[in-house]
């Protein structure tokens, strides 16, 4: 794919007027699977107290996983190429992996809620644990629109499915890891 870095900086990351062509559209769908799973990988174990309710710790869970994630697909995808990674290269991977940044945007503010008391932080932890499910469940409606899919009943299911898989790999993450 070439295209000028002003369109790879400052085009839309989804756009119905200019689709994702299926290689980026691919990548930015596996970035954002990816980061939702760690940033819940990170919300689940925090203890929450007034004092520490884990903004950092999801923070720096999605900030250096978009650093890592953007590397890794870097030189991936440098040698599915078979070339040194040009400029362009490397823009499209750290667009393809924002994704994993706004993994944490919601979740980090429905914590803040709780650190600033407008809600009880225990509550506001499971808020957020509830809100990156949901992320993850509804990628798969997300997915339906990129292959130009209405939603049905099936979307709905495997969405549920989805979130239950995720769940499972949270659970394995976080028992082999903490």
């Amino acid at each position: 794919m070439d295209t000028d870095q002003h369109t790879l900086i400052h085009g839309p990351l989804f756009s119905r007027r200019m689709p994702l062509d299926p290689g980026n559209a691919a990548s930015r769908v596996s970035a954002y699977i990816y980061g939702n799973i760690l940033v819940l990988t990170a919300l689940v174990p925090v203890v929450t107290s007034y004092k520490h309710v884990g903004i950092l710790v999801v923070l720096g869970t999605a900030a250096s996983t978009f650093i890592a994630h953007s590397f890794a697909e870097t030189v991936g995808d440098s040698v599915r190429q078979r070339r040194t990674a040009t400029m362009s290269d490397r823009v499209r991977e750290l667009r393809n992996s924002v994704p994993i940044l706004s993994s944490a945007v919601l979740p980090c503010a429905i914590l803040a809620a709780g650190w600033l008391g407008w809600i009880e932080p225990r509550a506001a932890q499971i808020l957020a644990e509830v809100v990156v499910l949901i992320r993850i469940g509804g990628i798969v409606f997300v997915i339906g629109r990129l292959r130009g899919e209405h939603p049905g009943r099936a979307s709905v299911v495997a969405a549920t499915l989805l979130t239950l898989v995720a769940t499972t790999v949270v659970v394995v993450k976080i028992a082999l890891s903490h």
